[in-house]
Formats: structure tokens, sequence, C-alpha cells
């Protein structure tokens, strides 16, 4: 019975070393999503911080276009409010607003860390361009009237809101800020958005001479529509067959003399995405130049390393191309103790793809000896 349970037990093993585990990359998939926010504005002026302090809510719907760049479309409104300390007295008053902005979003996170969908934390900047359409400005014809009341020996029409406005007031709203968003599940987030947001002088009715600003801090949730990314196997490198091979060529003299021409010998170092560090799995490809290079002296290496282009953006992956290239020139000098002198690197980011059947190939330095 012993040596049954032997047996099988050398079965088992030798099938899971016969059989390895398939490695996966998450592809980025291009996807809408809609959100909802609130929270609380600060219009600058010339009372208290609290005296300016209003509510604001925001809805908006996006499209991540890549890991990195998006666009949207929020509206934000509410209430602004207003200031003046008018003759050491102070006056304030509120009215509504609707803005409609569309904004182009960065990813921060997958820019700088590479795109990874269970990351928990999401950092972000945003910039946009959209109208402020303001109304129900009554407090404030109230307050300049109040004025004209109390300082009667005052003349000019300068010091009493010189800028107030009825019915409806139009201005161009530009807005910047920076989010941050935290994981819940594949399709919902919650997040934090700090924004800042310039409009024309008139908005709050006084002159300044320079344009009003209003700062918004909202929390919200915001839901992806559709899957956001698939899960893509990584396909094994494909061996490229870079056995020496001899060929003799017999001279005829005297004496036979036997001429050996030693063929170039290429390595293809393939990475996973965003990543410029030599796996294990790829490690003997390393060492195989290596002994190449030992075997004959005169020998030297040229390493060219490249990125895919359908991730990242050209500066990235140029980036990672460099530093795919070092990595493997770094090891030949540090492990094996290869001159500096035989080495050549380059670097062509995504402008070169060598592999055409599959991007993810494409991931990969690759090494000429000869």
């Amino acid at each position: 019975m012993k040596r049954i349970f032997t047996v099988l037990a050398a079965l088992v093993a030798g099938f899971g070393v016969s059989v390895s585990a398939e490695e996966y990359e998450n592809v980025f998939n291009p996807h809408w999503y809609i959100q909802g926010q609130i929270g609380g504005q600060y219009t600058l002026g010339e009372l208290g911080f609290s005296d300016l302090l209003s509510p604001n809510a925001q809805l908006g719907v996006g499209r991540n276009f890549t890991p990195v760049v998006g666009a949207r479309l929020s509206v934000n409104a509410w209430q602004s409010k207003g200031g003046s300390d008018f003759y050491a007295n102070d006056y304030a008053w509120k009215w509504n607003y609707i803005a409609p902005s569309l904004d182009a979003t960065i990813n921060l996170s997958n820019w700088f860390g590479g795109y990874k969908p269970e990351r928990k934390v999401s950092f972000g900047l945003l910039a946009g361009l959209g109208a402020n359409i303001a109304f129900n400005n009554d407090e404030a014809s109230d307050e300049a009237s109040a004025m004209r009341g109390q300082y009667t020996n005052i003349s000019t029409d300068d010091q009493y809101l010189r800028y107030l406005w009825d019915n409806k007031k139009v201005l161009l709203n530009g807005r910047m800020g920076a989010t941050m968003d935290y994981r819940i599940s594949e399709r919902v987030s919650a997040g934090l958005e700090l924004q800042a947001n310039v409009v024309g002088d008139r908005y709050n009715s006084k002159k300044a001479g320079n344009p009003d600003w209003y700062f918004n801090a909202l929390v919200g949730i915001k839901v992806n529509l559709g899957k956001t990314n698939t899960k893509k196997v990584i396909p094994a490198p494909v061996p490229v067959d870079c056995g020496e091979r001899i060929v003799e060529k017999e001279v005829i003299k005297e004496v036979p003399v036997e001429k050996v021409v030693v063929e170039p010998l290429r390595v293809d170092v393939f990475f996973p995405i965003s990543n410029t560090q030599v796996a294990n799995s790829e490690q003997y490809k390393v060492k195989e130049i290596a002994d190449y290079l030992n075997k004959y002296p005169n020998a030297k290496v040229v390493i060219t390393g490249y990125a895919d282009k359908n991730t990242g953006t050209a500066s990235i992956n140029q980036k990672l191309s460099e530093g795919r290239a070092e990595v493997v020139s770094k090891e030949l000098q540090e492990k094996y103790g290869i001159e500096a002198s035989r080495i050549e690197t380059k670097a062509m980011g995504d402008n070169e793809q060598p592999y055409s059947s599959d991007y993810t190939l494409n991931r990969v330095s690759i090494c000429i000896a000869q």
C-alpha cells in the first residue's frame, strides 16, 4: 500500500510540473460612467469665511477613453453668496446659478503607476470650460437700496454695487480641480472633488476690476456603465531558434584549413505590462547572451527596448523601452561581468512594433549579439 501511495504522489508531482499556470493581464475597456455629488461652496468676498459658505451639488456623465484620459459633461448648481463691508457695515446677499461645463480628466495614478483596475485609491486632475447662468439676484438689489438709503451723502453710483444685475446673468466659466476616488467595486467608487472656478467681474454685482472666484468641495458616488476591463491570457513567448550552426568551409591548399563562421545570436526578453524588471522566467535568456559573449570575446551585443502602443502614452512608452534595454545591460554587467564597452542599448518606445500578430509581445528587449 505504501508503494502505491508513493507512485500516485510521483504521478501528481509530475503532472504539476508539466502543467504551468497561465498568466493574465488586465486590458482596459473604454467605458461611460455617471456621477452624483453634493457639498459646499465658498465664494471669494470681503466678509468672513463662514459668511460666504453655501450649498452646492453636481451631476455628471463621462467617458474614460484610455486608462489616463477621459472627458465629462457636468452640471454644477445651487447657490453663491456675495458680501461687502461698505463703510465698515456688512452687507450680504445670495443668488442661484446653474453651471454646465465640459471637463477633460486625467488619471494620475494610471499615468505614473500603470493601469491597475483593482487599485483602491486613485488621484486625478480636471480642467473644463463652460457657462455660469446666474439668477434670483433680488437680495443684492435690496442691499444696494439699503446702502443708498443709509449713505445719502454719497452721490456716485460706483459705490452701490456698480455691476448689479436683474433677471439673469450668463458668464463664461473656467474650472480646474483635483479628484480622489476610492474603489468599492468594479462598477462603483466613492470620491472627493475640489474645484476652483473663475467667472467675470460682474458675477457678484460688485465692481472689483478682477475676475470673481468660487471654490467647491464635493463628495459623491461614481457608477461605471459596462465592463471596465477584461482579463487576457498572456501567451507564452515563442521560442526563437538561436542555436549556433557551424559552417565548415574547406580551403584547398597544401594543408586543409577549417574556417568557422558563427551566426549572430538573437534573444527576445519579454516583460509584463508597465514593467522594466527581468522576470525569473526570462533570466535564462540573459545568461544565454552572457554565455555567447564569453564564448566569443570579440562579440558585442545590441539591446533594443520596445513598448506596445496599445497602452500608455508615447512618453511613458519611451521610458519603458529605455528601462527594458538598460535592465538587461545592467544584469549582463553586474551578474556576468560583461564589459560595458561590449554592450549598446537603444530605445524605440512605441514607434516600432516588432510583433504585429500580438501587441503584448512588443513589451520586449530584442538582443542581437555578433
